[in-house]
């Protein structure tokens, strides 16, 4: 399969990784930082060049923080500024300005990007690690599965057509859309009665086109649009293709003029650089099953959502570290196979929630005919009387995990548990992340009982006594202590200090592993 290929048949891995975008390779690097070894295979032999998405949210980039590179992610991105909604005469119906200041979790709560940037930011990251090997030219063309025995994955080389296979305790599907690991499972796409052909569109220009800096959504019928700016030269529109145009109509920048024209005004065509012009279908689908034994889907393989809240790349990394560490202390023996099923039980209604509430915003924004352009030419103005509406539109918190032996809430509960903490700066001017590093950890506003302490050491996690905003943050939840998962969502809290230990379960990682930044 020539130099990327995979080296020779029947090795064995503790996981192959089918796919090598944003969630696989971050799959990849954070079972790595655990110790696990894996196979990355993609049928690209470099990053895919065609930028896609364009925004992640704080949580979001918590996760980038914790592969290594928050410094390098700030480099190539810029925070937005909020939300401008237009109307057709691109009026500016209402504005929800953001700071664009770091947040509870330490960083912008909506943040633009390049996605072959990031891409190229991820897989440089990943060679830091000699667990993680990926291979790139490579077409998995079947897998398959003999009961609770290994995962058996056949590919073959795009340039030298050589067939090869490989053999893993658990599969990881990254592989899109289109995924073949989902069809080998015998998982399908649930449609959720969405779908929308829009234009996209990336153009380059040094010129300066004094646009205020944030995502401007045109709220017409006609033709629904958005526009970001996702970088020092680079720009993104999107628009809602009519049934009898492609994007062949659109392939010039003076054909796609009369739609850019209101943010360019201030530039010359000849210093716009078309980047990129393609159709994409907008759909909202979720599989029915994300998992099949030692077989998982994660990503695009998973769910499908269009992209008025900007959460479709992030919805893969939120799959990714949910699972990883449940993989890592399955693998290593410390965590029970039966945990695994939480994945799915925790990820599978959070996804839902959020391709939810994607359709609700891009309907709101742009359905209803003349008579939805009536209504919102009165009600979005005065979106700003109504009590805590503003401060909803610019919350990028999303729902709380619900309903796993790993989340368990009760009423009393239910505001904390299954919510990420907060990224909380410290006195030492670092993080909460920095400190508690890749395990459990326990929180706590009042110091442990020896025995206390050293349940919780024995177990493999990290206690941390919280002060400042960390201590307001538990006792506004009406808690004392909280057990923190390694994804950093609250798994137990309460006032009994004693029982939130005892709740911790077992999980050691590796210290011959680089901890995260």
């Amino acid at each position: 399969m020539g130099d990327n290929a995979v080296d020779a048949s029947d090795r064995h891995y503790p996981v192959v990784i089918v796919g090598a975008g944003p969630t696989g390779v971050t799959a990849a690097t954070l079972l790595a930082q655990y110790g696990i070894e894996s196979l990355v295979l993609d049928r690209w032999p470099d990053v895919y060049a065609q930028p896609r998405a364009v925004h992640l949210d704080d949580e979001v980039y918590r996760i980038i923080a914790r592969l290594g590179i928050a410094d390098e992610f700030a480099a190539i991105s810029r925070p937005a500024l909020g939300l401008r909604l237009l109307d057709s005469t691109h009026d500016v119906l209402a504005e929800f300005a953001r700071d664009p200041g770091a947040r509870a979790h330490g960083f912008p709560q909506a943040n633009m990007f390049d996605q072959p940037e990031l891409e190229a930011l991820l897989r440089a990251n990943l060679k830091r690690y000699p667990q993680a090997d990926l291979k790139g030219d490579v077409e998995v063309i079947d897998i398959a599965t003999h009961g609770q025995g290994p995962v058996r994955i056949t590919a073959v080389g795009r340039v030298d057509g050589e067939q090869h296979t490989v053999t893993a305790d658990y599969l990881l599907g990254c592989d899109g859309a289109n995924s073949l690991v989902r069809s080998r499972i015998g998982a399908t796409m649930h449609d959720l009665r969405f779908e929308q052909r829009w234009l996209v569109v990336d153009v380059e220009t040094s010129a300066d086109l004094r646009q205020w800096e944030g995502v401007h959504q045109l709220c017409d019928p006609r033709r629904a649009g958005t526009y970001m700016r996702i970088g020092d030269t680079r720009y993104r529109w999107e628009f809602r293709l009519h049934h009898d145009e492609s994007a062949a109509d659109f392939d010039t920048i003076a054909a796609l003029e009369p739609l850019i024209r209101p943010w360019t005004a201030g530039a010359a065509t000849a210093e716009l650089r078309l980047v990129r012009v393609t159709e994409y279908t907008f759909r909202a689908q979720l599989a029915d099953r994300w998992r099949d034994g030692r077989v998982f889907l994660l990503g695009d393989s998973a769910h499908l959502t269009p992209p008025f809240v900007g959460q479709g790349m992030g919805a893969g990394l939120r799959d990714a570290m949910n699972l990883t560490w449940k993989l890592a202390g399955v693998l290593s023996g410390t965590l029970p196979p039966a945990l695994l099923e939480t994945y799915e039980e925790e990820r599978k209604p959070h996804a839902r929630s959020m391709i939810g509430l994607a359709l609700n915003v891009g309907r709101a924004m742009t359905a209803g005919g003349e008579l939805g352009r009536l209504a919102r030419r009165f009600i979005v103005p005065r979106m700003h009387l109504l009590p805590g509406l503003r401060a909803r539109v610019l919350d990028s918190a999303t729902p709380a995990l619900r309903g796993s032996g790993l989340a368990r809430t009760s009423w009393r509960r239910r505001a904390l548990i299954g919510r990420l903490c907060p990224n909380s700066l410290l006195d030492n001017d670092s993080r909460l992340d920095d400190e508690i590093g890749a395990g459990f950890a326990v929180l706590s506003t009042a110091a442990l009982t020896m025995a206390q302490r050293e349940l919780v050491e024995g177990r493999g996690a990290v206690v941390h006594i919280a002060r400042g905003e960390l201590a307001a943050w538990l006792r506004g939840h009406h808690a004392t202590a909280a057990v923190i998962r390694p994804d950093r969502t609250v798994m137990r809290a309460g006032h009994d200090v004693a029982a939130v230990c005892a709740a911790l379960p077992e999980f050691h990682v590796p210290t011959t592993v680089r901890r995260a930044r």
